[in-house]
């Protein structure tokens, strides 16, 4: 009886210390505009867990609520879109969120092939710099990673798209300027290709106010399509990511994508309070933050050095493909 109390009260014990450093962390954040409370979490969950601080009986419990939390916050994440709000950029603006989603994501597992950098990794970093950052990185773990074997490939991913994502934050508007596009030009190209949405925040206010709406709307366009990307790749991709067992191949659409899509549709048909919203977007944040500390706990800093310069390089790629798609096609298609 005793055990049993013990078993059930280490996780909840867990759970709870997690949720309480990742509200920390959040709060330490908000107070240094531009810094992303996920990098910060698994920066301090690595230096925790290369640490060995904390009892070897708490990693299981860490593990497990990290892949819950992820899981739950992807979903609350679905209420921040709305499917209404893209037709602001046009039909024309959402053939370019399209093609350089596209395009990113096929060439940075092409480039990394050539590279070789390993298969998890380069979806990883495929997902992260063509959807949404961290957050894709997180979501995409969850389906060619689901037993956190990859730990430290999901914290190299992470680290790279805030990385990089940083410098395209400044770089982009101030190529916007040199090139003389309008704000709807510059406002698209940001949110095509910038890659966590608030480096996309950033981004398009060091252009206008006008430029922010509209780069803010593209991005969240962006991130609608990390459901249909995430379903295609569970569909097609089980059992070269070892994710199929012996029961069958995993599901199709994951159960927690299919939380995600139908957080969107309700947010898109269903008229929330914006005080409902604002608790909903917290909880996501939180539970992706705490999702992010369980990330680096396991990560062992010395094998992620020891692989990490192929993948940095791919990183920099994906990141100029992303730009010079997004550019290109908001120049092919005529967007003023």
């Amino acid at each position: 009886m005793t055990t049993s109390v013990s078993q059930r009260t280490v996780p909840l014990f867990v759970a709870i210390a997690i949720l309480s450093i990742a509200a920390a962390t959040m709060f330490a954040t908000a107070l240094t505009p531009g810094v992303s409370p996920l990098l910060i979490a698994i920066c301090l969950g690595v230096l925790v867990g290369n640490a060995r601080v904390v009892p070897a009986a708490a990693s299981r419990p860490i593990s497990e609520a990290s892949r819950k939390f992820l899981r739950i916050g992807i979903v609350l994440l679905g209420f921040k879109l709305s499917l209404t709000s893209l037709m602001v950029i046009g039909w024309g603006g959402i053939f370019v969120l399209v093609l350089t989603v596209a395009g990113t994501f096929l060439g940075t597992l092409a480039i990394g092939r050539l590279l070789r950098v390993s298969r998890v990794t380069r979806m990883l970093i495929a997902t992260g710099f063509s959807i949404c950052g961290a957050s894709a990185v997180a979501a995409m773990s969850g389906v060619v990673d689901r037993e956190g074997k990859h730990e430290e490939e999901t914290a190299q991913a992470v680290a790279l798209v805030t990385i990089f994502g940083t410098v395209a934050m400044f770089a982009i508007p101030a190529l916007s300027r040199a090139l003389g596009l309008s704000d709807l030009q510059a406002g698209l190209w940001i949110g095509a290709s910038v890659h966590e949405v608030a480096q996309v925040v950033a981004a398009g206010g060091f252009v206008s106010s006008v430029a922010l709406a509209l780069a803010t709307i593209a991005k969240l366009g962006r991130v609608v399509m990390l459901a249909p990307l995430i379903a295609i790749v569970s569909a097609t991709s089980g059992r070269r990511f070892g994710t199929a067992t012996a029961v069958g191949r995993p599901p199709v659409l994951p159960l927690f994508v299919a939380g995600f899509l139908a957080a969107v549709l309700l947010r898109t048909f269903v008229p929330f309070p914006a005080e409902v919203l604002a608790v909903l977007e917290f909880g996501a944040n939180l539970l992706l933050t705490a999702a992010m500390l369980g990330l680096g706990f396991a990560v062992n800093v010395r094998k992620l050095f020891a692989t990490g310069g192929r993948a940095l390089a791919l990183g920099a790629m994906s990141t100029l493909l992303a730009a010079l798609v997004a550019l290109g096609a908001i120049f092919a298609l005529s967007i003023r």
